[in-house]
């Protein structure tokens, strides 16, 4: 039995004049949190779409769970749960009745001992009596996912689950995907957090329609060409535009600069130097690693790498 969870060969979607997935091709083992990012219209929503069999795909094939996308979606669905950006709770609900109710559509009859473990497993036992509408952001996505999780799926497809959302719950709804994953549920995620993406096993960065790269956190890091030197600094804007006219590539950041050098020991002098000359004052310099936002970025300005066939072996963080 193949231990792939999802097989995806040349999927695209356009919708009329505009190609929102291009050419896409992807596996992601069972047993993963495989996560998605880029920004919005990069074509993250409508690929986890297709694959829950919502949109009819253009061109290209996918399996779920070795079931073919195209002749098998009733199987699918069965097999799958959705958490959508804009999942639909009812509000004059409680949270016991919501996910009686999500037990109802999903076909599963005998669902209380379920109800139990999964308000347990959120910690949302004390509060199972109140309204929908009267929940926290974060206790409405706690919520949202039990009511997807009621009918005990293998794969569940989550999108953008933690925007607007408090950083408590955040890191509250994170445990919990942390514990679904160890009992061995795949998930495939997107996000537009690329602190989220770090804890994935394995992550597609993701623009206009085609995965630039596609490997484990820390592997993806290693695509990043030269040395990260921070300078905070405070006349960011002016710094950054000083130093755009002689160093390969600057980001900004808040109240600090990346800049990417292939010399550390002869640009950084150059580099202090440069921004004396402007009358710019810089509190701190210093060499840091790169993060996913530094790569996905810099992917953004260089001709990206291609993603690896589906044949190509996984690599797991």
């Amino acid at each position: 039995m193949s231990d792939l969870a999802i097989e995806i060969q040349g999927l695209t979607k356009r919708f009329d004049a505009v190609q929102a997935v291009n050419d896409l091709s992807l596996v992601v083992r069972q047993g993963e949190m495989f996560g998605v990012v880029g920004p919005d219209g990069a074509g993250k929503t409508t690929t986890m779409r297709m694959l829950c069999g919502i949109l009819r795909p253009t061109s290209g094939h996918a399996r779920v769970l070795g079931y073919d996308l195209g002749s098998d979606l009733k199987e699918i669905k069965r097999r799958i749960g959705y958490l959508s950006q804009r999942f639909s709770l009812y509000g004059d609900l409680t949270i016991d009745e919501n996910i009686s109710f999500f037990a109802e559509v999903h076909g599963v009859r005998e669902h209380r001992k379920r109800r139990e473990e999964l308000l347990e497993f959120t910690r949302l036992t004390p509060f199972r009596d109140r309204l929908a509408e009267r929940l926290s952001g974060g206790m409405k996505q706690k919520l949202a996912l039990a009511c997807t999780l009621i009918h005990t799926p293998q794969i569940i497809f989550l999108d953008e689950p933690t925007t607007g959302v408090d950083p408590v719950s955040r890191r509250d709804f994170w445990k919990i995907l942390s514990s679904l994953l160890k009992s061995g549920i795949t998930i495939f995620m997107t996000t537009p957090y690329l602190d989220e993406a770090e804890r994935c096993t394995r992550v597609g960065l993701m623009n206009d329609g085609r995965l630039m790269a596609v490997d484990a956190p820390q592997a993806l890091k290693a695509l990043m060409k030269g040395t990260l030197v921070e300078i905070v600094c405070g006349q960011v804007r002016r710094a950054a535009s000083v130093l755009r006219g002689s160093s390969e590539e600057v980001q900004a950041f808040g109240d600090r600069l990346n800049v990417v050098v292939q010399d550390p020991e002869r640009a950084i002098p150059a580099i202090q130097a440069q921004l004396r000359d402007a009358g710019i004052d810089v509190t701190g310099l210093r060499v840091v690693p790169p993060s996913l936002e530094n790569v996905f970025i810099s992917l953004l300005k260089t001709e990206a790498p291609s993603p690896p066939p589906p044949s190509t072996p996984l690599r797991t963080s």
